[in-house]
């Protein structure tokens, strides 16, 4: 019983501990951001990467998701005589939940798992070792320009993501099933609130930046992981574990966020 109690007990000291470094980290890292003198060139090197690069599997993604979706609600409408409120159905569950939370983990398993690596393997090599003795902040020459290129990239990806997710569910709903063309984008046009899209970018905001974060930390501080694997093995558990812990952050934030921005009356 003492043993299983030493366990927890050590277990929960060293996610405390991980959590107040990733703390640390966040506050390090956005200090030095504001600090001149301010580099263009990185920032869009990175929106490039994360943004650009990842558009396909976006496309892909939005496309097959806006299908489902309004493949479900109709099946689910038809039953009620309600199928006119169809593109309301579609249009607001892409601009609140799914649009959002689908296009961060998309990012996390395309773009999070790289820049993990990569930095991990700088930390791993001592390359951000000899950073600093150069006298290059590693902070604003590695960390800023991805988490800046982040908070950027992952509101346009979600815009992209949610009108490709709506023409998905037109595919669907209108070109298959027959439900009208004005009744699917008029429904849309007086279900969606700004409300839901003021929440679809704040989610899209913080989403960036928490999948920069988690996984520039766990490569920046592999120095300091419970299991002292260097070289292929421990930037392999890393940026297994950034991955893990950047999808529960990104769901754990997305019912926050819903929480927090929720409107009483829409409840009745």
């Amino acid at each position: 019983m003492k043993r299983i109690l030493d366990k927890i007990g050590g277990d929960a000291l060293y996610f405390l501990n991980q959590a107040g470094l990733l703390t640390i980290f966040l506050f390090t890292t956005l200090q030095r951001m504001v600090m001149p003198p301010y580099r263009l060139f990185p920032v869009v090197k990175q929106i490039h990467f994360i943004g650009a690069r990842s558009m396909l599997v976006i496309l892909v993604a939005g496309t097959f998701t806006g299908m489902v979706i309004a493949l479900q609600f109709y099946n689910t409408l038809v039953r009620f005589g309600s199928v006119n409120l169809l593109g309301s159905a579609v249009g607001i569950s892409l601009i609140r939940e799914m649009g959002p939370v689908l296009t961060a983990l998309m990012v996390i398993g395309r773009a999070g798992s790289a820049i993990c690596a990569e930095i991990g393997i700088m930390r791993s090599d001592e390359q951000i070792d000899a950073l600093e003795c150069m006298a290059i902040d590693p902070y604003r020459y590695l960390i800023a320009p991805k988490i800046i290129a982040g908070v950027i990239s992952l509101p346009v990806l979600t815009f992209i993501f949610i009108f490709i997710g709506i023409m998905g569910g037109y595919l669907v709903g209108v070109l298959i099933f027959g439900v009208g063309e004005g009744a699917y984008f008029q429904g849309m046009y007086d279900g969606v609130l700004w409300s839901d899209i003021q929440m679809g970018l704040v989610k899209s905001l913080v989403f960036g930046l928490i999948i920069v974060w988690i996984a520039s930390a766990k490569g920046f501080l592999l120095h300091l992981d419970r299991s002292g694997a260097y070289g292929a093995e421990g930037v392999s558990r890393i940026t297994t574990n950034a991955v893990v812990l950047s999808s529960i952050a990104i769901l754990f934030a997305d019912y926050l966020i819903s929480a927090l921005m929720h409107e009483p009356g829409m409840a009745s």
